[in-house]
């Protein structure tokens, strides 16, 4: 499953179906309806085509205008999906959206070890960052709506975009070891060695040149990072299920319509 819910493409890193996992209760998740992604800056026109294919009804672009200034999305002709933009950062962090970019940009992370401990770090906090938490509540409103496939994504599509992932497989029931497996195979999607160069020109624009290994520990995920976002769920709301209902809205009326859109028996 994990090879065959991948898109490969020229242009566009990380591009894959999330949809598939089993979830309690009974049923799965449904194929071709829940995508995940980087950024679309650098789509050729086949991926433009294949993208076209898909027929996207919404299309969730968790970046900063920043970063969606820099890095326009490229889009298939006649694109219709309603295209909805997170609401940028607070001005103290607006520098700093992309969690894998803030580890690069800290000046005392430049060694492997402390690269990933400022990882760790990021993702204590970023399931609370309040233009993200803002932009997942719309996100699981919009898809239990049911109003056909849908795409979210980032920069490098794993860490904000992680979070997203994980706050609907979690809503719809999806157990945690999948969650954490959709989550790692980030590693090995796709074109790995392009998606790293990609990243690395950003992050080295950025910050100056850093170490390959540095640059393959920012450009890649680690379960104790998506873990780590979940303890720190836990720690504040009781547990996974007290931050969907308390910070994301996702109460139990919302997740029932969650689970009829999303899914099949």
């Amino acid at each position: 499953m994990s090879e065959d819910r991948v898109l490969a493409l020229d242009g566009v890193h990380n591009f894959r179906d999330y949809g598939g996992y089993s979830v309690a209760g009974g049923g799965r998740l449904r194929r071709g309806l829940l995508w995940r992604s980087g950024q679309h800056h650098g789509a050729s026109e086949s991926d433009l085509v294949r993208i076209a294919a898909l027929d996207l009804a919404s299309v969730f672009d968790l970046r900063s205008s920043k970063e969606r200034t820099t890095h326009p999305c490229r889009r298939p002709e006649g694109f219709a999906a309603a295209v909805i933009f997170g609401e940028d950062p607070p001005v103290r962090q607006a520098g700093h959206s992309a969690p894998h970019v803030a580890a690069a940009q800290a000046p005392r992370q430049r060694d492997v070890t402390s690269t990933r401990e400022g990882l760790r770090k990021n993702y204590g906090m970023i399931a609370f960052r309040p233009e993200l938490v803002a932009a997942i509540r719309q996100m699981l409103a919009t898809l239990a709506e049911g109003r056909g496939a849908s795409l979210v994504n980032c920069m490098a599509g794993k860490d904000r975009t992680g979070i997203a992932v994980a706050a609907v497989h979690l809503a719809a029931g999806v157990h945690r070891d999948d969650i954490i497996a959709d989550y790692l195979l980030t590693n090995t999607a796709g074109d790995v060695e392009a998606r790293i160069a990609a990243g690395a020109a950003t992050i080295t624009a950025l910050t100056g040149q850093l170490d390959d290994e540095v640059l393959r520990v920012l450009m890649g995920v680690e379960a104790e990072y998506l873990e780590g976002a979940f303890a720190a769920m836990a720690e504040r709301h009781g547990s996974t299920d007290g931050y969907l209902a308390e910070v994301l809205g996702a109460d139990a009326a919302l997740r029932e319509r969650l689970r009829s859109a999303l899914v099949e028996a």
